[in-house]
């Protein structure tokens, strides 16, 4: 009996051991796969989220603008969003090629600061911004970005194209669904758990954009007051940056208060504004979000 119990015992850990094995094979496999495919597969995943937040913008539409015909929810969102994606990124290339004008023209300002903290610090000085950028020669990395910004451009084509492929199998997913459960309990419980999946995810993807405009307004209109530069660009870089979790509040809430010591000839711009991005944030961070996920994502 105890032989037959010690082979029973030693078949059953084999047959755990043969699992474990099985799946951590599996995993690096798809991991190893993922990572080959990384040129299709990226953009597949960025055009499933374009997709998620178009639908959920079209449901809305359909929800809150019962006017409208019914098969003008879908392409209206679509127009809208890419509309002001478009809108966003001419934003961001219009103030940044001012911003960078204005950086290169508060060079004086930043070298004259930073050889004063570093004779606080006792460290030695650093190099002006003009030697530093002669030392990286900037003409060397044209090619480089070039080839990025070409990649960037054929991606951005392979994202729209899979949007357009996965837009229009929208419409015969039920028969798809029809043909993988046959069942039609089976196909019921698929389809509840996915509207679960898709609901929460475009909750979470609302409650975050949400909060981070609140940011990004109240953000506005305090460097607007207190009469920042570019207060527009700061702005949007802050409703871009408080998407990272942690980092992004951080880098958010220094930033602007950083470049108002260039701008002011005293520090009480920045002062104001470093107090004043810390407590949006810390009022909407902790906060309003927590309550937005607890009502909303039932956390």
């Amino acid at each position: 009996m105890n032989a037959k119990v010690s082979v029973s015992e030693f078949l059953m850990q084999a047959s755990a051991v043969a699992r474990v094995s099985l799946v951590t094979i599996a995993v690096v496999t798809a991991g190893a796969a993922l990572h080959w495919a990384a040129a299709v597969v990226t953009p597949l995943v960025l055009a499933v989220f374009l997709l998620m937040l178009v639908d959920g913008f079209a449901r809305a539409l359909q929800q809150r603008a019962g006017w409208l015909p019914e098969w003008a929810d879908l392409p209206l969102a679509l127009v809208i969003t890419l509309t002001g994606m478009a809108l966003m990124l001419w934003g961001v290339v219009n103030n940044g090629a001012a911003f960078g004008q204005q950086l290169v023209a508060e060079a004086p300002k930043l070298n004259v600061m930073t050889a004063k903290l570093a004779a606080q610090l006792g460290v030695p000085a650093p190099p002006a911004l003009q030697q530093v950028v002669e030392q990286i020669n900037p003409a060397q990395y044209a090619g480089i970005v070039a080839n990025a910004l070409q990649s960037i451009g054929s991606g951005a084509v392979y994202v729209f194209i899979y949007l357009g492929f996965l837009i229009a199998s929208r419409q015969g997913f039920s028969t798809k669904a029809a043909g993988i459960w046959p069942d039609p309990d089976g196909r019921k419980r698929a389809l509840a758990v996915f509207n679960r999946i898709r609901d929460g995810v475009q909750r979470y993807l609302w409650i975050q954009t949400v909060s981070g405009a609140m940011i990004a307004l109240l953000g506005y209109l305090l460097m607007s007051l207190v009469g920042l530069e570019h207060a527009n660009f700061w702005a949007f870089l802050i409703f871009v940056l408080v998407f990272i979790p942690v980092l992004g509040g951080l880098v958010a809430g220094v930033l602007p208060p950083l470049f108002a010591l260039l701008q002011f000839p005293d520090v009480w711009p920045a002062v104001i504004l470093f107090g004043g991005l810390q407590v949006i944030l810390l009022v909407i961070g902790t906060i309003l979000l927590p309550r937005m996920q607890r009502d909303g994502l039932n956390i």
